[in-house]
């Protein structure tokens, strides 16, 4: 497993660079960049066909910053260099654990003075600039088109998105966090993709509703880029070995799979970084040195593959589909019946109702299943008039 840059370039050419960049951080960063393309491109395309109108806002311009802006900025810029100078200082304790170097009281008194001085001396600077260009605040009518919007609708899904997978985390894992809730919130671990789903979605949507982008259509842009970003996503968590694994495979590969790799049948995640197994790697450098005592199904990497043909798939037909939101629910039924069928291979907690247990992503993805095909149905025989009303309500 590659953790870290550090053991891919370790494989590669025997040396061991202590570099605190985690895989599964770049491929997230990867896979937000990869929806970020997609989203921008849907919402081109369906301004060009008029689909997605542009919206008038009032504006100031000339507007200058409060102290509140000002403080904030100071603190922000402060803590910035005490964090970056600290680490210049003790890269080693950094390289070996960036969550703990991050969230701990360490870094460096010089790096706060000077980030704090920059930011005072940027905020000085920018009023002088306002001032120059706007002798007097001016009010003008700005139109604004969704895809001007992109950046700020990335935050909104990236800060919703990771309360809701930590969320959900929690309540899937209740005596865990019960016990260390601490530990578990600032972790950067722990995030369940269908709190980050439903989260991230209901702030994308409030958000958009704020500037009359119509319901339907956004979700139909969402459809392709979250699948995409789904699969990629997936690689991470395959390369660093974050616990996403399935159930115990000790059975033989079929002669089916003869031509392909062991791993993809079954693994054991050598220097994975939940520290999950036995320390059988001593001669491997830096802190990863278990390795699962098992073999497991590799879950994350055939979620991979499953991913990215389901994005592939819905961006072949996103043209054909002419009615509103009926690609959104496509993508409901295609990935409740993916992650349905991967929990049966997938190491994940269960509730009991009953005689029944089930995962608590079984549960949300058969919901999704239903909703999917019963929303689609409704969408299909619903009238024109109807369909506007829900995408303007």
């Amino acid at each position: 497993m590659y953790p870290t840059l550090s053991y891919i370039i370790y494989d590669l050419t025997g040396h061991y660079y202590p570099l605190p960049f985690f895989t599964f951080g770049i491929m997230m960063a990867i896979s937000f960049a990869a929806a970020y393309l997609v989203f921008y491109a849907e919402f081109k395309r369906k301004e060009m066909q008029g689909i997605i109108p542009s919206t008038t806002i009032v504006k100031n311009f000339g507007t200058l910053p409060t102290w509140t802006d000002h403080i904030i900025s100071t603190f922000v810029g402060g803590l910035i260099g005490y964090k970056i100078v600290g680490l210049v200082i003790d890269y080693h304790q950094y390289s070996e654990n960036p969550q703990d170097y991050i969230l701990s009281a360490h870094g460096s008194i010089v790096g706060l003075l000077c980030g704090a001085l920059i930011s005072i001396y940027s905020s000085y600077d920018e009023v002088k600039k306002i001032k120059a260009q706007f002798p007097e605040i001016i009010t003008k009518e700005v139109e604004v088109y969704p895809h001007q919007l992109m950046g700020n609708i990335l935050m909104v899904a990236a800060i919703s998105g990771l309360f809701g997978a930590k969320l959900f985390d929690a309540m899937e894992r209740w005596d865990d966090f019960i016990a260390h809730p601490i530990d578990q919130l600032l972790s950067f671990s722990g995030l369940t993709f269908y709190g980050g789903l439903i989260c991230g979605a209901i702030g994308v949507i409030w958000y958009t509703r704020k500037h009359k982008i119509p319901l339907l259509p956004l979700l139909d842009i969402g459809a392709p880029a979250m699948m995409l970003a789904y699969g990629i996503g997936r690689i991470g968590c395959q390369l660093a070995g974050d616990g996403d694994w399935g159930i115990v495979n000790t059975a033989p590969k079929p002669g089916w799979m003869s031509f392909l790799p062991d791993w993809m049948w079954a693994f054991d995640y050598p220097r994975n970084v939940a520290h999950e197994g036995t320390k059988i790697l001593e001669n491997t450098p830096g802190t990863f040195k278990n390795a699962l005592s098992e073999t497991v199904f590799p879950t994350p990497f055939y979620e991979v593959i499953m991913g990215l043909l389901l994005f592939w798939f819905l961006w072949s037909i996103r043209k054909q589909l002419k009615t509103p939101g009926l690609l959104w629910c496509v993508y409901l039924i295609v990935n409740g019946l993916e992650r349905f069928f991967i929990e049966k291979i997938r190491v994940n907690s269960q509730y009991h109702f009953g005689t029944l247990a089930f995962t608590q992503a079984e549960l949300i993805s058969s919901m999704l299943f239903f909703i999917g095909i019963l929303m689609g149905a409704y969408l299909l025989f619903s009238k024109p008039n109807e369909l506007q009303e829900i995408e303007h309500a």
